[in-house]
């Protein structure tokens, strides 16, 4: 059987795992075994983060809409039940953004309940 030396693969690997770390603070961005373990890390956060992510933007949309609505003499609870009760089907993003940059439609909205 042929040998293999491995140098080249590895320090192709190296380099990559390195470049990945790039910015990284202490032995994490220059050390491979740290680099590897902060890659891991970063790897998971990102993922859960981005699920994160949706539900931040969610409750910014319903602080919007709730402070649009309260000058008008309702609640966002009520608000919401009115909508469903009326069968409105406009999600919280659209509302929150047709508040927020539109609000005589906004308006319009809630008087119609």
């Amino acid at each position: 059987m042929t040998r293999v030396k491995r140098g080249v693969m590895k320090n192709k690997r190296r380099k990559n795992i390195l470049s990945q770390t790039k910015g990284f603070r202490f032995g994490r961005s220059t050390k491979e075994a740290q680099a590897k373990e902060a890659l891991m890390h970063a790897g998971a956060y990102s993922f859960a983060h981005r699920r994160d992510k949706k539900g931040v933007a969610r409750r910014l949309w319903q602080v919007r809409i709730n402070a649009a609505i309260r000058p008008l003499g309702m609640s966002y609870s009520k608000f919401i039940d009115a909508l469903k009760k009326k069968d409105i089907a406009i999600d919280r993003k659209i509302l929150s953004t047709l508040a927020q940059e539109n609000p005589a439609t906004f308006e319009r909205i809630v008087k119609s309940l």
